[in-house]
């Protein structure tokens, strides 16, 4: 079962989101554009204005329902409890994808697709979601990712005590540190 926390986690990942209350209820929003939020009822809806994408969510979760506004499909809801993590990571990263400017979203799928660039000096024992969560905040180089304390990696989606931990000690190897 999926509770709050993990769609508050899914949704900050991404670069430049925002949480804010809409109409009394947890909202998500990439440059002021809303693209997830909760219902009080503990439905989660989602920005899908593609039909084939919402068309997807629908048939991948019989009890979630499109969202039309004015004859138009602009989403989809489902209840949370009825969607594992996985498909809830995807379908935020979808919504994200479809209301964040063209190039912010072309930047995350490009930071994204170098995760396995031999080149980055990310170490590789951090593992691939790790690696992708931190390309994706834009922390491209443990220079960047000493700016940070301990407890905003781990907010970021993907990165867990392991990663930091190995980050932590890599960073140590070239005399930097996390930041206090």
């Amino acid at each position: 079962m999926t509770v709050l926390a993990h769609l508050r986690k899914s949704a900050l990942a991404l670069p430049e989101v925002e949480e804010g209350a809409r109409y009394g209820r947890v909202a998500f929003s990439v440059r002021g554009r809303g693209f997830v939020s909760m219902d009080d009822d503990g439905h989660v809806r989602l920005r899908l204005p593609h039909d084939a994408a919402a068309a997807a969510a629908a048939a991948a979760h019989p009890t979630g329902e499109l969202l039309v506004l004015a004859g138009t499909r602009i989403g989809f809801r489902v209840p949370l409890a009825d969607i594992d993590g996985k498909d809830l990571n995807a379908l935020v990263r979808a919504s994200w994808s479809s209301r964040a400017p063209k190039r912010l979203a072309a930047a995350l799928a490009a930071a994204e697709s170098s995760a396995g660039d031999p080149d980055g000096d990310l170490p590789a024992g951090i593992g691939r979601p790790a690696t992708q969560a931190l390309l994706g905040a834009g922390l491209t180089t443990l220079e960047l990712v000493a700016q940070h304390t301990k407890s905003e990696l781990l907010a970021l989606h993907g990165v867990g005590p392991k990663a930091v931990r190995i980050l932590s000690e890599t960073l140590e190897q070239q005399g930097l540190a996390l930041r206090a």
